[in-house]
């Protein structure tokens, strides 16, 4: 991808809008920054709507300790 952005004096950067459109990103929407080699990975966080059955079918007789929840 060719597309490129700057930092501004204000520790800034715009998404360029051909990201933006192919990622469908919204204006609000949480990122996290995930170090690597040699750079960050920008990652969407989730919401909570979007994890909704994500377990689904998990067994949920396993006992977790209480510091396990969320």
């Amino acid at each position: 991808m060719s597309d490129t952005a700057t930092l501004s004096s204000k520790f800034q950067i715009s998404v360029p809008k051909a990201v933006r459109d192919k990622e469908d990103w919204q204006p609000g929407q949480k990122f996290a920054f995930v170090p690597g080699d040699g750079g960050y990975l920008l990652v969407p966080v989730p919401s909570a709507a979007d994890l909704r059955g994500l377990a689904k079918g998990a067994d949920r007789s396993v006992p977790r300790d209480r510091n396990d929840r969320v």
